[in-house]
């Protein structure tokens, strides 16, 4: 093996080896390049209006296609992956409302740019100064796409990136850098659904449709992006979620091999455990700021999740 070779595959090992022990579940690596398949997909998706009123997907676009234009010659993608499965569940009975699980604790922003920045050092200390950017929810870049590419899982039909030892509650970090690395194989995972459609016959507002979602319809969009109205929606439909949802990942087989997280930041208060349809109802905003303080569902804002929960809450005349 050439001394170039052996060095990018040691350093891609050490990468990956100290990614998993400051508590990321996986770590891939992927050539960084133009993705020209992900940008017809994903400008289709978006002529077709898609995205509702997500209008920052529209903005830099030739950026998120191609991860060379937000990191001067960049070489490399090192995607992480991190698991957010809880082991409390928030009760799920007629009398409480529903958030998603990713949303359980601290904002992952925070925590999951702190371990990239921490491995960054770390490949910093390993192979020198490298010009290299962190990643996670802030920029223009297809994270599910960089992870597929990287081995780290496939793509359902449910849109979400699958790894087949632990399911899809997971977030998704990047390192986007100038170095190069040793890269997984060019042929990324295949879709391993096959004939299974549970997460798209479970979806209550049918929002999943041929291998896509249309925004427009789903819970999730509905109850964080969408900043209008809900009276037009059938409320009978949101089955209590009253921020994001969970219900085409929780029915899709492959999180049977979920495993609860060991993150203690993001693991649900007693106090939102204790929360009961009453409470939620008659939440102010001390009491929403204290309960979800550092909270990804600050998000929302207490004005938008006070909507979703009045629209939840309203009786039928």
């Amino acid at each position: 093996m050439p001394v170039q070779s052996l060095i990018k595959d040691q350093l891609s090992q050490f990468i990956k080896d100290e990614a998993i022990k400051l508590g990321f579940a996986d770590c891939g690596i992927s050539k960084a390049e133009h993705l020209p398949e992900n940008e017809t997909y994903m400008e289709e998706w978006l002529k077709n209006g898609n995205n509702g009123e997500m209008g920052y997907l529209e903005k830099n676009k030739e950026k998120r296609y191609n991860p060379t234009l937000l990191v001067e010659g960049a070489k490399s993608v090192i995607s992480v992956l991190l698991n957010y499965y809880p082991e409390s569940v928030i009760t799920d009975d007629d009398n409480n409302y529903k958030i998603s699980k990713y949303a359980y604790g601290i904002d992952y922003h925070y925590l999951i740019k702190e371990k990239l920045k921490i491995l960054n050092d770390l490949i910093i200390e390993k192979s020198g100064t490298h010009n290299s950017r962190l990643f996670v929810d802030s920029a223009p870049v297809l994270d599910r796409a960089w992870a597929h590419k990287s081995g780290l899982g496939f793509i359902g039909k449910n849109t979400m990136l699958i790894n087949k030892k632990m399911g899809s509650f997971f977030f998704i970090g990047h390192i986007i850098t100038d170095l190069e690395l040793a890269y997984h194989n060019n042929t990324p995972l295949k879709n391993f659904c096959g004939s299974c459609t549970r997460c798209i016959d479970a979806c209550p507002t049918k929002a999943i449709k041929n291998n896509y979602i249309d925004a427009r319809k789903c819970i999730s969009y509905l109850t964080i992006e969408y900043h209008g109205e809900l009276e037009n929606q059938n409320k009978e439909e949101f089955k209590n979620w009253i921020f994001g949802c969970d219900i085409c990942q929780d029915v899709c087989p492959w999180n049977r091999f979920s495993k609860p997280h060991n993150e203690p930041l993001f693991k649900p208060s007693e106090s939102l455990l204790k929360m009961r349809k009453n409470d939620w109802e008659s939440m102010d905003k001390i009491k929403f700021n204290l309960l979800f303080k550092g909270a990804a569902v600050k998000r929302t804002r207490y004005k938008g999740l006070k909507r979703n929960i009045d629209f939840l809450s309203k009786t039928d005349l």
